[in-house]
């Protein structure tokens, strides 16, 4: 059996999460949980918090007729089902509340907490895949 190397759209969104996070790091000159805080409250982060990355996605995917632009073949239904099942479970494990990531003991909210440990589990799945599909050279966190 060959080695995946074209990317399920599940992991799409993993992906930019993933790459964002890992830029935050190198340009911040700092560790990984930093990195993910500071994702926290990014544009990105909005965007995929309120439901506008996938809504967007689904629109242009929708215009195209869910042609995949990659290879051409039509999306499978049961794909985007599993988006905006995955768009529904961002929205309710990233909600947004301005302004409260600490408490006055600099401990993390527990709903800052929660988008934090879902951001982390998003990252470790895209690790396992690039790891699954032998392309270590993309696992730039080193989560797992």
């Amino acid at each position: 059996m060959g080695k995946i190397t074209h990317k399920p759209f599940v992991l799409y969104v993993a992906e930019i999460i993933y790459l964002e996070i890992f830029k935050i790091k190198k340009d911040n000159n700092t560790n990984n949980v930093e990195a993910f805080e500071l994702f926290i409250g990014s544009e990105i982060y909005k965007e995929v918090s309120s439901g506008k990355f996938h809504d967007e996605w689904l629109k242009n995917l929708k215009k195209n007729n869910f042609i995949d632009p990659s290879n051409g073949k039509k999306i499978p239904d049961e794909t985007i089902k599993l988006l905006q099942i995955q768009k529904d479970s961002m929205v309710k494990q990233l909600i947004q509340y301005p302004d409260l990531y600490y408490a006055k003991s600099h401990f993390p909210l527990e709903i800052s907490q929660r988008a934090f440990n879902h951001l982390w589990r998003v990252c470790e799945s895209y690790e396992l895949w690039c790891k699954e599909t032998g392309q270590k050279n993309l696992i730039k966190l080193n989560l797992i």
